[in-house]
């Protein structure tokens, strides 16, 4: 598993298991950008059949083109937040409603293994209910390659 998202919803925390994982410091005219995208697995088995998630088995989460000082993520802590200006955050339900996401703070470590994990807390636009208030989120992930088999015929 590469990560959870967990969003806690006032009725129910509801947890998303994470399909695919990216994240890359980018260099382009001599200053260096974060850029991450966060896709949550469509999979349901997790989903227990009263949730209220159900009607949303799948998301993709996305920082880009955010200034940083330089390439190394590890250690790091970034707090992000959009302003009218500048946007650097985005979130698709893969449906025709609209969220947004707050007050993101992303710190950045390695694991036992060496790999570059990331804790990622914020709030999210309650797309459920269509409250006014945004609800508050954690997402734990980790970036290691996928191993690629190619089997030979």
């Amino acid at each position: 598993m590469k990560g959870i998202l967990k969003i806690y919803h006032p009725e129910e925390t509801l947890k998303y298991h994470l399909k695919s994982t990216y994240c890359k410091a980018v260099y382009s005219n001599k200053q260096h950008f974060l850029e991450i995208e966060i896709i949550t697995d469509d999979s349901l088995d997790h989903v227990d059949d009263d949730s209220l998630q159900y009607p949303f088995p799948q998301m993709s989460l996305k920082i880009f083109d955010f200034l940083i000082d330089e390439d190394e993520l590890n250690g790091k802590t970034f707090v992000i937040n959009d302003t009218e200006d500048e946007t650097y955050t985005e979130v698709d339900l893969f449906d025709d409603e609209d969220a947004y996401l707050y007050d993101n703070e992303l710190k950045f470590d390695t694991d036992a293994n060496g790999e570059l994990q990331l804790y990622w807390k914020g709030n999210i636009d309650d797309f459920y209910t269509g409250s006014d208030e945004p609800i508050p989120f954690k997402l734990k992930c980790h970036f290691k390659e996928d191993e690629i088999i190619v089997e030979e015929d």
